[in-house]
């Protein structure tokens, strides 16, 4: 069976039966608190900066000299240019959908036309290769990015017809899907193969979910089912496992290879499964993501664990030290747990989309948005010295020349309303907590709430239907003891489910939710290695980080001793931890026959990791040395 919903301005768009489904892109207003901010300032600040990062890097150039036939030697930048400039775009138009601004419409349209202009008659876009830089079309498919950048293309389009109706990129969008489908797959003439960065997966089930044009989602499908036999590196698996072709996606049981690549795939995976009916790889992909959450990600959300090739390692490859957690690794995460709490309803989802948000993805963005960091280290260590821009150590950077990061969190940001609730069964679930209003049909909500600060979330009823709606409250794994409150009433909360109650709903009610908040520790599985003897800090739903700007002593050389975890407030956010400490005193040589004692008794402060280095470059740690007792 098939429902329809409208996202955004756009009419109404054809999706698949899933146990929930999404609201439209103006049913959610976020309002003040972490999230509300965040969007504020990425449309104030992030978008415009990305403006001028993108001329300075004259991307724009591409498409002009492209339009006009100029020579080879104007193109500018990476193979993947124009992904980036259709990322930033794309987070344009999310931000032209909520807020109208008139400087952002103009960039809409102006930027919309240059694309136009250089689409070529057959529907082919790939600056890259029209300006040139190759004999032929698609000659590189492991390299080139060319349908890659068709299926960002498609995404910007899809989210600008949603955000405001207009279909001019659109038409470009489906000019170039078009050209795909009669190119790629197992019919005369047609070529075998496909990218070997996937996005246009994800990209292709989107325009058919927005057209209802059954090609887009069949070649859709084609990519994902065509991998896994070494079609892009013929007899060397290493490359192929880099390029998510060394296994098909159905005998796949955990990612492997460059991280960003592998979960895009299993995002547009899921979407053809949801799409199809297919409920043998549905849980399959599920399969693939316990996985990957229980072997092979980091404490923080982050996921692929090696700088080589930017790939997740071996189960329980998990070094802090030399952790590279890719912010687009963590986006791409995000997108897979979406799809598959939409398919699903199971809260661990939506609980993964959390953790990741604010642990993986939020500390990737310097608290004035103008700088990010590429890499996602757990540890910095003292007297670092990286040359390579990514490092963290390095602090956040104000671009970079393969800027896939930013541009990756400008449309994040600028769609964090989706993220936020959906509808079924006469039931609005709330998954993530934020102050603004949800509106889902004749049922409407306020939020008021600074979580993550606190954990108390109050909703009221704002309109209602004459008859029995419900409302379903994720709560999270770490809330034991959760408490909800309706009036007389009180409604306990089983950790890591959702609270559903159902009744005739009148203006005015008021629902208080209690999340209890207190920091904990966590403790690493006893295969990462790095985490033997160590634990992490965390409360409600954010990961804490002990840092120099907080401490004479030098961090590396702290070590947890204290028992207990206190709560110091600060001025704004989320309070910081306090626990006691001590000094590692140091041996005079490298290895020693016996263990060096502890020195002095110092206290200990650690601050939320999304905040980490924005104050001053020094020594962080996000596992610390544990010597006491737990309680």
């Amino acid at each position: 069976m098939t429902s329809t919903t409208s996202d955004g301005a756009g009419p109404a768009m054809p999706i698949a039966a899933t146990v929930l489904r999404p609201l439209p892109l103006r049913a959610v207003r976020l309002a003040g608190g972490v999230l509300g901010e965040l969007q504020q300032t990425n449309a104030a600040v992030s978008i415009p900066s990305g403006a001028e990062h993108l001329d300075q890097q004259q991307a724009w150039d591409n498409y002009r000299n492209v339009a006009k036939d100029v020579t080879a030697a104007q193109y500018h930048g990476p193979n993947y240019e124009d992904g980036e400039v259709y990322k930033w775009l794309e987070a344009v138009a999310w931000e032209v959908g909520r807020s109208e601004d008139a400087t952002l419409r103009e960039w809409l349209r102006a930027r919309t036309e240059l694309i136009a202009a250089a689409q070529d008659d057959d529907g082919y876009l790939g600056t890259f290769v029209q300006s040139g830089q190759r004999d032929e079309r698609y000659g590189r498919l492991d390299f080139d990015h060319e349908i890659f950048n068709m299926g960002a293309l498609i995404q910007s389009a899809v989210a600008q017809y949603r955000a405001t109706s207009r279909t001019e990129l659109l038409d470009v969008a489906l000019r170039a899907a078009d050209h795909l489908h009669r190119e790629f797959g197992t019919g005369p003439g047609q070529r075998e193969g496909f990218c070997g960065h996937p996005v246009a997966e994800l990209a292709l089930v989107e325009l058919y979910r927005t057209t209802g044009e059954r090609r887009y989602l069949d070649l859709a499908r084609y990519f994902v089912e065509a991998r896994g036999r070494l079609l892009l590196a013929p007899g060397n698996p290493h490359r192929a496992a880099y390029l998510s072709d060394r296994v098909p996606v159905r005998e796949t049981r955990t990612p492997e290879g460059h991280a960003v690549r592998a979960v895009y795939l299993a995002a547009g995976a899921t979407d053809v499964a949801i799409e199809t009916g297919d409920e043998d790889l549905l849980a399959r992909l599920e399969a693939q993501w316990d996985a990957m959450v229980q072997t092979k990600m980091y404490v923080n959300g982050g996921l692929g664990s090696r700088w080589s090739g930017e790939s997740f390692g071996n189960p329980y490859e998990l070094p802090s030290d030399v952790a590279y957690g890719e912010t687009c690794a963590a986006v791409a995460g995000v997108q897979w747990s979406w799809r598959l709490l939409l398919a699903t309803g199971k809260a661990k989802y939506a609980e993964l989309i959390e953790w990741q948000l604010y642990n993986a993805i939020l500390p990737a963005v310097s608290l004035d948005r103008t700088r990010y960091f590429y890499v996602n280290a757990l540890q910095v260590r003292a007297d670092s010295d990286d040359a390579d821009d990514r490092a963290p150590s390095n602090g956040r950077q104000h671009w970079f020349g393969t800027s896939c990061c930013p541009t990756n969190l400008m449309r994040t940001f600028a769609s964090l309303q989706h993220y936020v609730a959906t509808v079924a069964d006469s039931t609005l679930q709330i998954h993530q907590y934020a102050a603004g209003t949800v509106d889902a049909g004749e049922l409407s909500v306020s939020v008021e709430t600074d979580y993550p600060s606190t954990g108390r979330v109050v909703l009221t009823i704002r309109e209602a239907p004459t008859t029995e709606a419900g409302l379903a409250l994720r709560i999270p794994s770490w809330a034991h003891g959760a408490e909800l409150t309706i009036g007389d009433e009180t409604h306990p909360g089983a950790a890591g489910q959702y609270l559903k109650v159902s009744r005739v709903w009148q203006p005015g009610d008021r629902l208080v939710l209690l999340l209890p908040m207190a920091p904990r520790f966590l403790y690493g599985h006893p295969r990462v290695e790095g985490t033997h003897g160590a634990v992490a800090l965390s409360r409600g739903p954010l990961l804490y980080a002990v840092e120099q700007a907080d401490h004479s002593e030098v961090v590396d050389d702290l070590v947890l001793t204290g028992a207990s975890l206190t709560e110091a407030p600060v001025a704004d956010g989320p309070p910081a931890i306090a626990t006691m400490g001590a000094v590692q005193t140091l041996p005079t040589q490298l290895y020693a026959d016996e263990p060096a004692p502890l020195g002095a008794v110092v206290p200990m402060r650690a601050v939320p990791y999304y905040q980490w280095g924005n104050r001053e470059l020094g020594p962080m740690k996000v596992w610390l040395p544990y010597r006491g007792r737990s309680s």
